[in-house]
């Protein structure tokens, strides 16, 4: 086992066509992670789904209710991954009241590859999470959507000062050669 984590953020039923919010090539993301998942676990890479689940005391959301099949995590990916942990979380940020944190410490990891959904919110909050400052953190920028490719690169651009960017191949390379 490494010391990285590959943080699998809200890839769930409702970002998928026949949700209550489809992204941008939402399809084509989640089979190329199915890809990288298994590729990152058989080099050692803890895979953990993130999940987001819409807190019922604020009242029905648009999307990610309790109870509904669209929050539920895409069964492929799922699959890809079936005794990862499932982290739930309410907000943007993955660390944010979650234990996620708890997660990270109890497998001793240092590296954070995050991957996912809305590019522009959950990922960008996890990777710039107040926690996430003590870990070795890389967004994979081919593996991550939003809703527009314009919006997808707009937040990419914003997170480029902070945190490492990658495309899948290269993180993958990249655990390789260390």
């Amino acid at each position: 086992m490494t010391n990285t984590a590959l943080l699998i953020i809200d890839l769930q039923n409702d970002y998928f066509e026949d949700g209550a919010f489809p992204l941008w090539q939402a399809k084509q993301v989640k089979d190329q992670l199915v890809d990288v998942i298994k590729q990152a676990t058989e080099r050692g890479v803890l895979p953990i789904h993130i999940q987001h689940v819409a807190d019922p005391s604020q009242g029905l959301a648009p999307f990610f209710n309790e109870g509904t099949e669209g929050v539920d995590i895409h069964t492929d990916i799922l699959n890809a991954a079936p005794e990862a942990p499932v982290v739930v979380k309410h907000y943007a940020d993955s660390f944010h009241q979650t234990n996620l944190e708890d997660v990270l410490k109890q497998h001793g990891i240092k590296k954070l590859l995050i991957a996912g959904m809305m590019t522009q919110n959950c990922v960008t909050h996890t990777a710039i999470s107040e926690q996430a400052k003590e870990y070795d953190v890389a967004v994979l920028t081919d593996v991550s959507t939003t809703v527009s490719e314009m919006l997808h690169l707009i937040a990419l651009n914003a997170l480029a000062p902070r945190v490492k960017l990658l495309d899948a191949k290269q993180a993958l390379l990249s655990l390789q050669s260390s």
